[in-house]
């Protein structure tokens, strides 16, 4: 089967998406042959916001039905393969939206939010983000929080979230959790990629490694190109193994500079966290847009990958973990 062929056939999945959402990235996604991909809903904005996001989407959900498909089981997951479809999972990057009420956690799950992070980047009121200079560890309201999130089916996303809050997470949590986007600090020191050992702590838990192709987190930079992205991932699976590993590009297509600066602004108004002056990053060579995709499975082609293996990174092993991490 050649890499064009075996793409169609797979079922693709990324685990993090945040793009800016509308027709033409919907249809990136489509031709690209993404089955499935977490899409942020929320990042630094509170209840009433986040709201205001899910309504929006729940109208496009109607507006492109011939494109999309609201998933809140594995079996829409499914579904939207047999379709041709693509299978919007709801995400959180932030637990902001939830406020002071681990109760509402439900709420939104019944909204079809089936994965919230704790912390983006710096402090709320569950635990410290990756960015904050001093990570007090996860709250005991962080740890209703994700008794919430166990009980509902939600699936604990610590990609930016800080060592020691996302380690008191993960001996919290009686569910396996994720780094749905990241990429190892192996390959680059980085405040936002993770260790061999944090890695390795998540998958011996049963949890699961997304790694990001987004270059600022890799030694490449603008240089990155998609066969990088694919070294990026061996290296992973040598960490934890191939059962573990899969795909969270942090794919930002058509997002611009207002977009990038409020990201990186604590809360979204304050202190600059990230150093340098914003810029609107570049996409890998060859995995630039959504529509590209299919180049992801060309490059693991090249790199030798066997057709089991592609299989299971490309989306397989996603779709067996979520319904480990959901309780299905």
């Amino acid at each position: 089967m050649d890499a064009s062929a075996l793409h169609e056939d797979a079922i693709v999945i990324d685990g993090l998406v945040i793009s800016k959402w509308g027709p033409s990235v919907f249809q990136a996604m489509r031709a690209g042959g993404l089955t499935a991909a977490n899409c942020t809903c929320s990042v630094w904005e509170g209840c009433r916001e986040t709201m205001e996001n899910i309504a929006r989407w729940k109208k496009w959900f109607h507006e492109y039905d011939d494109l999309l498909i609201p998933v809140h089981h594995t079996s829409d997951i499914e579904e939207a393969k047999r379709s041709k479809r693509t299978g919007i999972i709801l995400g959180w990057q932030n637990t902001s939206a939830l406020e002071d009420r681990a109760d509402f956690v439900e709420i939104f799950r019944d909204l079809g939010v089936r994965v919230m992070q704790l912390t983006y980047n710096t402090a709320n009121l569950v635990g410290s983000g990756c960015w904050e200079s001093h990570d007090g560890g996860l709250t005991d309201f962080g740890r209703d929080v994700i008794d919430e999130m166990n009980r509902c089916g939600v699936l604990v996303d610590l990609s930016h979230v800080g060592p020691v809050t996302g380690e008191d997470a993960l001996r919290h949590s009686a569910r396996p959790v994720s780094f749905t986007h990241c990429c190892p600090a192996g390959i680059k020191d980085h405040p936002r990629n993770k260790s061999d050992a944090q890695m390795r702590a998540v998958a011996e838990r049963g949890g699961f490694i997304g790694i990001a192709t987004y270059p600022p987190f890799l030694p490449w930079g603008d240089d990155t190109t998609v066969d990088h992205c694919v070294e990026v991932m061996e290296y992973a699976i040598n960490v934890v193994g191939e059962d573990a590993v899969g795909v969270g590009t942090d794919f930002t297509e058509d997002q611009d500079l207002a977009f990038f600066e409020w990201l990186r602004r604590d809360k979204g108004v304050g202190r600059l966290l990230v150093p340098g002056t914003p810029r609107v990053p570049r996409l890998p060579e060859g995995l630039a847009r959504l529509n590209e995709f299919p180049s992801l499975t060309a490059a693991m082609m090249r790199r030798g990958w066997g057709e089991d293996r592609i299989r299971k990174v490309l989306g397989g092993n996603w779709l067996r973990f979520l319904a480990d991490a959901w309780g299905e």
